[in-house]
């Protein structure tokens, strides 16, 4: 009995260690992404017209929207490959990162290809002044250029995450950050290519990350780069896998950016100031996983490891903890925002009318983190466990048949109140019906053969 003990104690050690380990990078990763927008702002806001910010904003609406639609290939590469370091299946890891940059490259050189189409369907569905649109076309058509190169290192950092390594994707994600930053400065100040510098900054950063990245994996992987194998890259039976996976989490992730797009769209429907305080408040909400997907992240490599090694008690206790640890961030930015949410207004904006209209719905900021942490959560457990038809079908249910209903039925007699509500019960229902079906989806399977190419296990 005591020895029992002594090594359940052990096993909750080495966890949180894991954790962390795991966790910490992630988190400053995160922090580290907005840091390009800051600088990018603040280069073309000291510039002699205001139609710069304009332009680099509008061609980033729609890189935003391309490149979060493809974030399944660094998901679906994270969880395919932690299962495959699980149970020691070395060709496998190779093969898997393999795959995904063949889809990675063949989508981005799609993507240049169809710049043109592109350009006529983004610019049709997002206006501005013609000045504006000119100058964010051309911004588009140079950052278009770097796709290859952004979907590559999507699929670079979801492998290095799937190997247990999550330093190599902070130090990829800091410093091509710091790249970037260099040279859109150089381009915008010292060539004055303004918003076309800053494009180019892009271009140039994200192939330098790629040489990094590829320097990364030889200086520690290079064995699983001999390894590899043309025959095993393009085996059916894994093909069929890893792109049904990545389907799954495309479909959850374009009914993620549906809802928030949605959102956007219904503020601005209600009034320009209820816009304006919903995208600050939306930012609270945006700081909160910053560090609650640290955990979720963690969840993706620790989860895939366990379910590929078939250690159901260490699958169950590192849940547990992933979900003391994140619940617990969602939990204290819930406080933080109880406490301090009028004064972090002032730091958003120094116009009193947007903050009066932000004041009566600061409240939500307490509710939703705690719900959305939740939901964070459980789509690193399943994205690890590869368990995403579950989370596409139920992502759909949440979109179609809670926050859309919600939305209709209580924003007449509520009105922004009702908005806030739709997205406060879809995130409920996600981490809801993810935490309800995981017995089902994700410990069950288990109990069964896991798929591998060559069906043996070490």
């Amino acid at each position: 009995m005591q020895s029992s003990t002594l090594e359940d104690n052990a096993s909750r050690t080495w966890l949180n260690r894991e954790i962390l380990r795991l966790a910490i990078p992630n988190i400053i990763s995160n922090i580290s992404i907005p840091l390009l927008g800051i600088v990018d702002t603040a280069l073309m806001g000291r510039l002699e017209s205001e139609v710069y910010i304009g332009a680099v904003a509008l061609g980033s609406i729609i890189f935003n929207f391309i490149y979060w639609g493809f974030g399944f290939l660094r998901m679906g590469t994270t969880g395919l490959t932690a299962q495959a370091f699980g149970r020691q299946d070395r060709a496998e890891c190779s093969a898997i990162l393999g795959r995904g940059m063949l889809l990675a490259l063949s989508l981005g050189v799609l993507l240049i290809a169809l710049q043109k189409i592109i350009v006529f369907i983004g610019f049709g569905l997002i206006h501005g002044e013609a000045r504006v649109e000119e100058l964010a076309q051309g911004y588009f058509l140079i950052r278009i250029y770097a796709a290859p190169a952004t979907l590559a290192l999507y699929v670079i950092q979801g492998w290095f995450l799937g190997m247990q390594n999550a330093r190599y994707p902070m130090w990829l994600t800091v410093l091509v950050n710091i790249i970037n930053i260099f040279f859109n400065i150089f381009f915008v100040y010292a060539l004055e290519m303004k918003a076309n510098g800053v494009a180019l900054g892009t271009v140039c950063a994200q192939y330098l990350g790629v040489a990094l990245a590829g320097w990364l994996f030889w200086r520690r992987y290079r064995s699983y780069g001999h390894s590899l194998r043309f025959q095993s890259v393009l085996h059916l039976q894994a093909l069929k896998r890893f792109f049904s996976v990545n389907l799954d989490i495309f479909l959850r992730t374009i009914c993620l950016v549906f809802t928030f797009a949605f959102f956007t769209a219904a503020s601005a429907s209600l009034s320009s100031l209820i816009l304006a305080a919903n995208q600050i408040l939306l930012q609270y909400i945006s700081l909160m996983s910053y560090a609650v997907d640290g955990f979720a992240f963690a969840a993706e490599s620790l989860v895939g490891r366990f379910f590929g090694a078939r250690q159901p008690r260490l699958l169950r206790l590192a849940v547990r903890w992933l979900f003391i640890w994140g619940w617990g961030w969602g939990a204290f930015f819930a406080l933080l925002y109880g406490l301090f949410g009028r004064p972090l207004l002032h730091l958003f904006t120094n116009q009193a009318a947007i903050i009066q209209t932000a004041l009566p719905f600061l409240w939500w900021m307490i509710l939703l983190p705690l719900a959305g942490s939740v939901a964070y959560l459980w789509d690193g457990v399943y994205i690890g466990a590869t368990a995403t038809k579950a989370m596409r079908n139920w992502m759909l249910v949440a979109t179609l048949l809670v926050f859309l209903p919600t939305y209709y039925l209580s924003v007449g007699p509520l009105g922004n109140h009702g908005l806030w509500l739709a997205l406060f019960l879809f995130m409920v229902a996600r981490g809801l019906s993810l935490g309800l079906q995981a017995r089902q989806s994700i410990f069950l399977p288990l109990e069964k053969p896991l798929f591998t190419v060559n069906q043996r296990q070490p």
